[in-house]
């Protein structure tokens, strides 16, 4: 007969599905964590920084991972000697494509676009370093990611008309206009022209434009400046800002009641009232 008497959850039960994610090793690019920031460095430097199969699948994995890590809490994206991402390798990737029949195109094209799906499902915020090229994939990952950092000399282009594919690629024709807006999204996408650092900032596409010497130390610092914040609330304004897209007000605004109260119910809400009544700065644990 059973027991009217409610049972006792197990908290490592309920936690079961967390992930320490700091000791992570990459195979194919760099990864680094300290302080809850982790920095994805692809690593590619003499092709400036191509992605393969390998590597997009990796970064699809860790990404979808991360989602329950408890010892990252942002995540800075970048590429070495001193371009991002030059896009799918010409070689390793767009060679191989040619050759392969639709059911296999639309199994890459899923998992391309699986990264992007987990970029933007994951509760860490993403900053994107970007410096020199940032081209065809690489731009969809700077684009996928929350925040944006440039320089003058950046060069970021979705690329994929000319190479006779559609500008529809892995969510850009979703993504790019709420970012930069539609008439200006339409001309990226239409023609592959590369977009200057200058023109991405006033365009919206970066948050700000750095020395290229500065780029890392500065999406680090914006990094553990979110990392040092009320974690748990600034995952609930990621998945927010992304799921409003499909939303009317009327259910934003229900759905923000609900994710607000959430976060109403946390620990660090009242610490920071604490703090406010002791004239002190709240120190966030993320719970």
């Amino acid at each position: 007969m059973a027991s009217d008497t409610p049972s006792r959850v197990d908290p490592a039960l309920v936690a079961g599905n967390r992930r320490a994610l700091a000791g992570y090793r990459a195979t194919h690019f760099l990864w680094q964590a300290d302080g809850g920031v982790a920095t994805i460095t692809l690593d590619r430097a003499e092709r400036k920084n191509p992605l393969t199969f390998d590597s997009y699948a990796e970064l699809r994995d860790l990404f979808a991972q991360l989602k329950y890590a408890d010892d990252v809490h942002a995540v800075v994206v970048t590429g070495a000697g001193g371009n991002f991402c030059s896009g799918g390798d010409v070689h390793e990737i767009i060679g191989p494509l040619v050759r392969l029949a639709a059911p296999e195109l639309l199994m890459f094209t899923r998992m391309t676009g699986d990264l992007v799906r987990h970029m933007r499902a994951c509760r860490q915020p993403v900053v994107a370093a970007v410096d020199g090229v940032c081209a065809g994939a690489g731009a969809i990952v700077a684009m996928a990611s929350d925040l944006r950092l440039g320089t003058a000399r950046s060069r970021t282009a979705f690329l994929f008309n000319r190479v006779g594919l559609a500008g529809c690629d892995m969510g850009a024709c979703a993504i790019l206009p709420r970012i930069i807006g539609q008439g200006r999204a339409s001309e990226l996408l239409y023609t592959g022209r590369a977009m200057s650092g200058e023109e991405g900032e006033r365009w919206g596409f970066f948050n700000r434009l750095v020395e290229p010497e500065a780029l890392l130390a500065e999406a680090r610092l914006l990094a553990r400046e979110l990392a040092a914040g009320p974690t748990f609330a600034n995952g609930i304004t990621k998945t927010m800002l992304h799921q409003e897209w499909s939303m009317t007000v009327e259910q934003a605004l229900e759905a923000e009641a609900q994710a607000q109260a959430i976060c109403m119910m946390t620990e660090d809400f009242r610490r920071a009232y604490r703090a406010f009544v002791d004239r002190q700065k709240p120190q966030f644990e993320g719970n």
